[in-house]
């Protein structure tokens, strides 16, 4: 344990000024303050919602931007960043010729890339609820206080991370594998469009392609009705097929990648 929180902590130093921690911050700052301001400039167009309705209309549209696409793609994006200062430096058989267990190692940067999506994640919440909590002290049209969903937001945002941890495990063994940039991020990027092809296509095998996981969490939790009333529910059904595929997924792949390791020699 001790090798293993010497390995994390060493990761944080390496990363700590990179885009990808920086990314981890920045980005549900930006998005949630972009669909705030969104609302204040439209906010005499809301003023006769319930606040159910603002709720559900704030977190969906940053969920839509998010789910869809931006979280698969920022959990390729931290899997290599995680793996390339070792390409970049070329100072993986250094590293692996510490006293340190080989697989404390590679469980310290598994994690900390882990870290950074539960943090990302995390602010998502933090800042969804602080913004939104901001928007109906400016504008008391907006009543949002009249509705809590505090409970439900954390609900949705833990199954979009159990939804990306497929994706980051398989990610994560290419993008040790492989040093260039185009390989594990191409890879991924097709992964990606093919996942939200296949999950908005309704194909029923979506669920076994981890690519199609965020999407299909997002779709899974909000179901498409007809009528206007049924709409506004927010169905939140944490482990469904998907998400129990992408947990495999991550702990089949996340051990296969500690021994191809070690069958390899890294140059």
């Amino acid at each position: 344990m001790k090798a293993f929180l010497l390995s994390l902590r060493s990761e944080f130093y390496k990363t700590r000024k990179t885009l990808a921690f920086w990314c981890a911050i920045l980005l549900p700052l930006l998005i949630c303050l972009l669909m705030t301001i969104g609302f204040l400039t439209n906010a005499e167009k809301m003023a006769s919602w319930p606040g159910e309705l603002l709720w559900l209309r704030y977190v969906g549209s940053v969920l839509n931007i998010m789910g869809v696409l931006l979280l698969p793609i920022f959990v390729i994006f931290t899997a290599y960043s995680v793996n390339n200062i070792e390409h970049k430096a070329d100072t993986w058989k250094m590293l692996f010729s510490l006293p340190l267990p080989k697989f404390a190692v590679y469980a310290a940067k598994y994690v900390y890339a882990l870290l950074l999506i539960l943090i990302s994640l995390a602010l998502f919440v933090i800042f969804t609820l602080g913004f939104a909590n901001l928007l109906s002290a400016l504008k008391p049209e907006l009543r949002f206080n009249e509705y809590h969903m505090e409970y439900a937001l954390l609900q949705v945002y833990f199954k979009l991370f159990l939804s990306s941890l497929g994706i980051l495990s398989i990610q994560f063994l290419f993008s040790l594998l492989w040093k260039d940039f185009l390989k594990p991020m191409g890879i991924g990027f097709v992964g990606t469009i093919s996942g939200v092809i296949m999950a908005s296509a309704g194909w029923k095998y979506a669920y076994l392609f981890p690519y199609s996981h965020p999407m299909l969490a997002l779709t899974n939790m909000m179901p498409r009705t007809k009528t206007p009333a049924q709409s506004r529910q927010l169905v939140i059904n944490i482990l469904t097929d998907d998400v129990y595929v992408s947990l495999a997924i991550a702990v089949v792949v996340f051990f296969a990648g500690y021994f191809i390791l070690q069958k390899r020699s890294i140059k």
